[in-house]
């Protein structure tokens, strides 16, 4: 069981409802209301759940720097309503940030019962596995 804080509770919520608006945003055709308030409460949720100065400190890390650099230009150019640009710059951003952990969200998501079958099918799993980086080791 994971305990958390009440600010990381509350971080878990302002992320969801962030991770919520920016999907929102994407199938009201690029509303950049939606996906400007997304961006916003992602931040803010972020910074709740691991904290201010953990939060700096990972979007300063050398070899993130270009992807913060493309994600804070996204979200600048969404604020801007230049939406889709925006959210195509901020893609390549979240890619550069997040692309680490890729691996392990697959992995997660195979431990849940239906989504890990199709996510382990035998035609699907390699082409997954490739997207994510993912390094299946078997034991010899």
């Amino acid at each position: 069981m994971i305990w958390l804080s009440e600010r990381q509770k509350f971080g878990v919520g302002f992320t969801a409802g962030g991770f919520f608006f920016f999907i929102f945003g994407i199938f009201a055709f690029f509303d950049s209301s939606f996906l400007a308030l997304g961006n916003i409460l992602f931040v803010i949720g972020l910074i709740l759940i691991i904290g201010p100065q953990r939060t700096v400190s990972f979007f300063s890390r050398p070899n993130k720097l270009r992807g913060t650099f493309c994600f804070c230009l996204g979200i600048f150019l969404i604020l801007i309503k230049r939406s889709f640009i925006g959210f195509i710059v901020e893609s390549f951003g979240i890619l550069g940030l997040f692309g680490d952990f890729f691996g392990t969200i697959v992995q997660f998501l195979r431990s849940i019962p239906y989504i890990g079958d199709v996510l382990s099918h035998p035609v699907i799993a390699p082409t997954i596995d490739r997207l994510a980086g993912v390094t299946n080791m078997l034991p010899v």
